[in-house]
């Protein structure tokens, strides 16, 4: 809807890039309190909050009626978001098993891909020509976090059970230096920050790039929702083959090279071609988050995984924002895209390396520092 909040809210495109910016900035800004806050007062509280603000933020949006007070509320929805992302890995690590990290963690992942991708196939198409209004369009889109909201409030307590060693309240009091000593945490959480910025980057070019081969609007927007749509069957199976695995960190060298020749590939990439690299980009995206957030719960002990995440969300946002403006800036400097590809190439360089120099998780958790 970027057009219609351009010409009804007199906004500029800088402008509406920010307002969809602001959730990025708050993840970045809320992640490590809130998830210091998590490991103090019970990761099902904390996710109460994230979602209860998310729900909040997403029907002020609906009443909206200016420019100024749609970034603010959008400011509200942010703060929940970034409250919001460091309790999903603690919770992963409280409900399950070691040896279903994995599939836990495919399951939001699953989540997230399907809650990116759905509002991009029927906003425009289907939502909005029956609302006829960008606020009403806000409102219908703010059904599934209130329900969201009132679900885990009355549900969670009685459905959920937490593994018993979780003891709120005693830890994050003099453990966050001590995360920040953590070699592992920190290559995961810089590696994090390589995989932002590659898949904001792409995400976010990836229509301009086909228009520039030969695409029309409506097939640049279809054929770059793919690499969304490939990250859902990829989050349901790839965990099976993870769990058979020895080796973690081969997926992420193996995910990381395969991004370098997904933009090394799409230098040349042509009309035909590009259904394939969208494929390649979305299963190894897709594999690179999976492993990475469940090495996260690995890499710390269980009371520290809310602050842990937070820190890596943290930096690895970083990417998230940068990515996008380097693009951006280079494609308004030289006209084209292929400064950005070789920067994605550059970067998955760098993730390849940083792969390599991780330890093995082997079958003890918390011991790698």
């Amino acid at each position: 809807m970027e057009h219609i909040l351009k010409e009804e809210l007199l906004l500029t495109h800088t402008q509406t890039s920010f307002l969809f910016a602001i959730p990025n900035l708050m993840i970045i800004a809320v992640a490590i309190p809130a998830g210091i806050v998590a490991d103090r007062i019970g990761v099902q509280k904390a996710t109460g909050i994230g979602i209860t603000l998310i729900s909040v933020g997403a029907m002020l949006r609906g009443m909206t009626d200016s420019a100024v007070s749609l970034q603010g509320y959008t400011f509200v929805y942010g703060i929940g978001v970034g409250w919001l992302f460091p309790t999903l890995p603690k919770l992963v690590g409280l409900l399950l098993p070691r040896e279903k990290l994995e599939f836990g963690t495919a399951v939001y992942s699953v989540g997230m891909y399907i809650g990116a991708a759905l509002p991009l196939a029927i906003t425009m198409s289907v939502i909005f020509p029956m609302v006829e209004s960008f606020r009403f369009v806000f409102l219908v889109w703010s059904i599934p976090a209130v329900l969201g909201a009132i679900l885990w409030w009355t549900l969670s307590r009685k459905t959920l059970v937490l593994s018993k060693d979780h003891k709120p309240g005693e830890v994050s009091k003099g453990n966050f230096t001590q995360l920040l000593m953590n070699r592992n945490l920190l290559l995961v959480a810089s590696l994090f920050l390589i995989h932002q910025f590659f898949f904001n980057n792409w995400s976010g070019w990836a229509p301009a790039l086909l228009l520039s081969r030969g695409a029309t609007a409506e097939l640049a927007g279809l054929i770059s929702s793919i690499t969304l749509w490939v990250g859902i069957p990829t989050g349901i199976l790839m965990p099976r083959l993870f769990q058979k695995l020895e080796s973690k960190k081969s997926v992420l060298w193996i995910s990381s090279l395969t991004t370098t020749l997904v933009a090394g590939g799409a230098l040349g990439m042509n009309l035909a071609s590009s259904w394939v690299i969208m494929v390649l980009a979305g299963v190894a995206i897709t594999s690179r988050f999976i492993i990475l957030m469940t090495l996260l719960v690995e890499f710390v002990s269980a009371e520290e995984v809310g602050a842990a995440s937070g820190l890596m969300l943290s930096i690895g946002y970083v990417g998230g924002i940068v990515g996008p403006l380097i693009g951006g800036y280079t494609f308004d400097l030289t006209g084209g895209l292929d400064p950005m590809l070789f920067t994605l190439v550059g970067v998955s360089v760098a993730a390849i390396i940083i792969s390599l120099k991780l330890r093995e998780t082997r079958r003890k958790i918390g011991t790698l520092r």
